[in-house]
């Protein structure tokens, strides 16, 4: 036995990604007593600017926007009750296809195995038993969600641990609902592009391949709270429009894919901290 806390690492691309994909878990485990530690590895300064000014506009200024982000997630970060924030601080790759992509210093320019050595020291200081990142795809194949998912995955290799690994996910059950929650709180929206309902369709997982489904309803008030903390990129946060009943509806559950595992615990699980408690 050791006086060592359980600790949960949760490995994001930018401010505000931790509220999005693991806000549930990171607040029910905070409350649990678990230590949990967000990475986060880009400084978000692609993101929108004062006023919603996009990248590559007039009066973006990517160094502007990160402080505000920055402070943001600070915010973000008390609401989860968040124990320790790491920042890598790379600069903000942007979308797939941005000139941001190819810029000296960005997110997704960086050799894999310096970001994963930078991560692998935090690995080796906190020690995680559970490990939650993004699949080889991002999710949603945005570059720094990949990147993310590369460092991660080599940083593991780098070090001895054997934590549980899970990958973040959504049900194609709770996609489909979420494509009908979007026509309701937006009918002025134009008719999807028949291309892109097809890649929709393509996120997530079939039910009956997720391992891990993490009731955290009484969570997501506080999840809510946190992605609202995020207040600049508000106009990219779909989910603050349906408020937070509709939202504890639609996103009382966080799920996964587990990937690594020395525990041994049967699946499907509803506990990341199956088997090490």
């Amino acid at each position: 036995m050791t006086d060592r806390p359980l600790t949960l690492m949760a490995v994001h691309a930018h401010p505000d990604d931790e509220a999005t994909g693991t806000g549930g878990v990171l607040a029910r485990y905070a409350a649990e007593g678990i230590r949990t530690v967000l990475v986060t590895c880009t400084d978000g300064g692609c993101g929108d600017g004062p006023g919603g000014v996009k990248p590559g506009d007039p009066g973006h200024d990517p160094a502007a926007v990160a402080l505000i982000r920055r402070e943001e997630l600070e915010a973000s970060r008390d609401v989860l009750k968040i124990s320790d924030l790491e920042l890598l601080d790379y600069a903000d790759s942007g979308m797939t296809g941005w000139p941001s992509n190819d810029a000296p210093g960005s997110f997704w320019q960086t050799p894999v195995q310096e970001g994963a050595a930078r991560l692998a020291e935090l690995m080796r200081h906190y020690r995680p038993d559970v490990v939650v990142t993004y699949d080889e795809n991002g999710f949603y194949g945005h570059p720094d969600h990949i990147q993310a998912h590369r460092i991660t995955m080599a940083a593991l290799e780098m070090t001895s641990l054997t934590p549980k690994v899970y990958w973040t996910t959504m049900p194609r059950s709770a996609m489909q609902r979420f494509g009908e929650v979007m026509r309701e709180f937006g009918e002025d929206m134009p008719e999807p592009d028949p291309a892109e309902v097809a890649a929709l369709a393509e996120i997530g997982l079939p039910d009956d391949e997720i391992t891990t489904w993490v009731d955290t309803v009484a969570f997501s008030g506080q999840k809510f709270d946190a992605l609202a903390a995020h207040a600049s990129q508000g106009e990219n946060i779909f989910f603050l429009k349906m408020g937070k009943e509709r939202f504890g509806e639609l996103m009382g559950t966080e799920t996964f894919v587990r990937v690594q595992d020395a525990t041994g615990t049967a699946l499907p699980e509803n506990d990341l901290f199956a088997g090490l408690r």
